[in-house]
């Protein structure tokens, strides 16, 4: 069973692709942003948006009947590695139980505002 999920952003239809792809007990999250999708803003502060990232993550794995619990992947895209650090605490907030394999990797990203993007991957706990 595969199933779609969306965020409601502008993005998703013009690029493309979904926030998120169920696929049986798998679930692909998109690399995700801090923009705050109900009011489209988003923080200078890369912490900030690390936080934000992972409240975008949390709703989307919600949708598809997931939770952050469930990540097996991790993905973190900086356009700054030495902005990495100052992201450290959402991560340890949460993901820190979960322990998850992880990458990270320096890029540039679609939007100069931007300074951190995450895409999880998560398996449903049998």
């Amino acid at each position: 069973m595969r199933k779609l999920i969306s965020s409601g952003s502008t993005f998703e239809a013009s690029m493309a692709y979904s926030r998120a792809v169920v696929d049986g007990e798998w679930c692909f999250v998109s690399g995700t942003t801090g923009f705050d999708y109900d009011t489209m803003t988003i923080s200078a502060d890369v912490a900030e948006q690390a936080e934000q990232c992972f409240k975008n993550i949390a709703k989307a794995l919600g949708q598809g009947g997931f939770s952050l619990a469930d990540t097996v992947r991790v993905h973190y895209l900086l356009p700054k590695a030495e902005d990495f650090e100052a992201c450290w605490p959402a991560l340890r907030k949460y993901l820190g139980d979960v322990r998850p394999a992880a990458t990270m990797f320096v890029a540039a990203l679609a939007d100069p505002r931007m300074k951190i993007e995450i895409e999880i991957t998560a398996k449903k706990r049998t």
